[in-house]
């Protein structure tokens, strides 16, 4: 696939390049309605704009083998999920249709590049539109498959004898989130209030009840459900990918104090679910196979037989990044490493979520786990990891540190894959949050 369009000052080695083609949901000021869109460049091309403007003949030819009543439907809605729920050939279809459509000796030039009205009306600067939740979300699970992250704070908090629980290369651990608290970029994050034990030695143990001191980031991928499986059905590892829409990047905020505290013997709960931040534009899984890699962690345990992959590339190679900017606007890159370090894939964990057979629905969440690297303090995707629970401070610019957050603070996720022999090149944008300290009752 040629990888030039003749969108206005495209280039690319943009996050939204033609080999990307990733879906969102769009308001602008003309049309404060929420509606499907994809980002090309510095541009969102509005999608239910653009198939309204167009014959279903033409619809037709540039996507061929769909059924042109169905799509027009599904991208006529204030969310993806009825697009996600047509399945993964339809998805790869349009996806194929757009970037004929977009490039720069596309086939159909009187469909948009020639066609000033049309273009007028469907091509919008990203910088011009509100981005919102890509999907209605009925359901989230946040799993640990970060192996060195669950390794340090195993060690952290166990020591490397027992860094990690023996049920932790057996099978994917995860909890059950908030999907009601979960927000597109941009979206502020209240510091949360909950319980906490400020001193862990005293006895008896008597908490107190404020803001929490150790609030903290989480670097993660998120995984989006495209269809449903019947309650009692589990899902073939083999075939759960049918089962993927696409990626988001995930920050699961974190008060570290309140989690400790009130974990036991349940797990996280308050301390989890005050909010959860996704990028704005869902990666379509097709867009991420030409950046499939080995797993860099190895498993010497024999796995159960459902959790057994066909081939050795079962997770992506997208380089991930953690910026944190202060209220006076210095910003630091204080995070660098690769999804390449999950323990285990989204399929695995479909799989998993599944076996006992729990119903997946099409918008259901998935999110990765911490992610960090093998190296030093750079490599880490929590502040938990960064400073050793507090103990050591970040070095910022402007002459700042941290230990966790304070209020004003944001925080940026950014994660793109990139190809420098082809020069393609598939990016999330943003995932970003700024914290604030609001009225609590």
């Amino acid at each position: 696939m040629a990888n030039e369009s003749w969108i206005s000052d495209y280039s690319p080695s943009s996050d939204f390049s033609l080999a990307n083609i990733p879906f969102g949901i769009i308001s602008s000021p003309d049309n404060h309605t929420p509606r499907p869109a994809i980002a090309i460049g510095d541009f969102a091309l509005d999608l239910e704009t653009w198939l309204t403007s167009t014959t279903e003949e033409n619809v037709a030819e540039v996507f061929q083998g769909v059924d042109v009543g169905h799509l027009k439907l599904a991208l006529s809605q204030a969310t993806l999920n009825a697009f996600a729920a047509l399945g993964r050939p339809v998805h790869r279809s349009v996806r194929k249709g757009l970037q004929d459509l977009l490039c720069q000796d596309t086939p159909f030039p009187q469909l948009l590049k020639d066609n000033e009205g049309v273009r007028t009306k469907a091509l919008k600067r990203l910088s011009e539109v509100t981005m919102h939740l890509p999907m209605w979300i009925s359901d989230y699970t946040d799993f640990y498959a970060g192996y060195h992250h669950a390794w340090a704070v195993g060690v952290m908090f166990r020591g490397p004898e027992n860094a990690l629980q023996p049920n932790y290369m057996h099978l994917p651990v995860g909890y059950h989130g908030r999907a009601s608290s979960i927000v597109v970029d941009g979206t502020p994050i209240r510091r949360p209030v909950g319980q906490i034990l400020l001193d862990p030695k005293a006895e008896p143990k008597q908490p107190v009840t404020g803001p929490t001191r150790k609030l903290d980031i989480e670097l993660e991928v998120g995984c989006f459900i495209s269809k449903p499986n019947e309650m009692g059905e589990s899902v073939d590892v083999k075939r759960a990918e049918e089962y993927i829409f696409g990626y988001v990047l995930l920050n699961d905020w974190s008060a570290r104090d309140i989690q400790a505290w009130e974990y036991v013997p349940l797990g996280p709960f308050n301390g989890k679910n005050f909010g959860t931040t996704i990028s704005a534009w869902v990666v379509l899984a097709d867009a991420l196979e030409p950046f499939r890699v080995k797993s860099d962690i190895e498993n010497k345990i024999e796995l159960q037989g459902y959790l057994q992959e066909e081939g050795e590339k079962v997770v992506f190679d997208i380089k991930l990044e953690v910026d944190l900017t202060t209220s006076d606007g210095s910003t630091t890159t204080i995070g660098r490493t690769s999804s390449k370090y999950l323990m285990w894939s989204f399929p695995q964990m479909i799989a998993h979520h599944t076996l006992g057979g729990c119903p997946m629905r099409t918008g259901d969440l998935l999110g990765s786990g911490t992610i960090s690297g093998p190296g030093g303090v750079e490599e880490r995707g929590s502040l938990l990891e960064m400073t050793e629970n507090g103990k050591k401070e970040v070095l910022l610019a402007g002459m700042n540190a941290r230990t966790f957050l304070k209020d004003g603070d944001s925080v940026t996720l950014r994660g793109f894959c990139a190809d420098n022999g082809s020069g393609l090149r598939v990016g999330f944008g943003r995932c970003s949050g700024t914290i604030y300290s609001g009225v609590h009752r």
